[in-house]
């Protein structure tokens, strides 16, 4: 984990910026074909607890029900991928792709999932773990 800094991002445009105040996790890497099919290409992020994240700026934030219970916000302007979410979430819990944070990122990668849904146009070439599901 990264030290408890405030860490601030946006999308590409400035249409939607956040910050988050605590530890940041280990970047999860997802091969899930509905990662794959909304970021073109594997999904990239970290779990922040919502009571540590807060949105700064959502001007052009529009959220996408990709899948029963699941959510994902994006910007409508530059099309920036950066979040997933969970609806009626008991953790409470929003995943930020970890390309929307401003450099220095301080963020390490931690694991790859859905491994056995991953696109044959890649491989996978670090010593992280993987799992064929989360």
């Amino acid at each position: 984990m990264s030290n408890p800094d405030t860490r601030k991002g946006s999308c590409h445009c400035g249409g939607v910026a956040f910050e988050v105040r605590s530890d940041v996790p280990d970047v999860t890497f997802c091969h899930c074909v509905d990662c794959r099919k909304t970021t073109g290409h594997f999904h990239a992020a970290v779990g922040i607890k919502e009571k540590n994240f807060k949105l700064t700026k959502d001007e052009t934030l529009k959220w996408y029900a990709s899948s029963e219970n699941v959510r994902r916000g994006f910007c409508e302007r530059c099309g920036g991928n950066l979040f997933y979410q969970r609806e009626g979430n008991e953790t409470s819990y929003i995943a930020v792709q970890a390309g929307m944070f401003d450099v220095p990122t301080g963020l390490t990668g931690g694991r790859h999932i859905f491994v056995g849904e991953k696109s044959d146009y890649y491989e996978i070439g670090d010593d992280l773990p993987k799992v064929d599901r989360w």
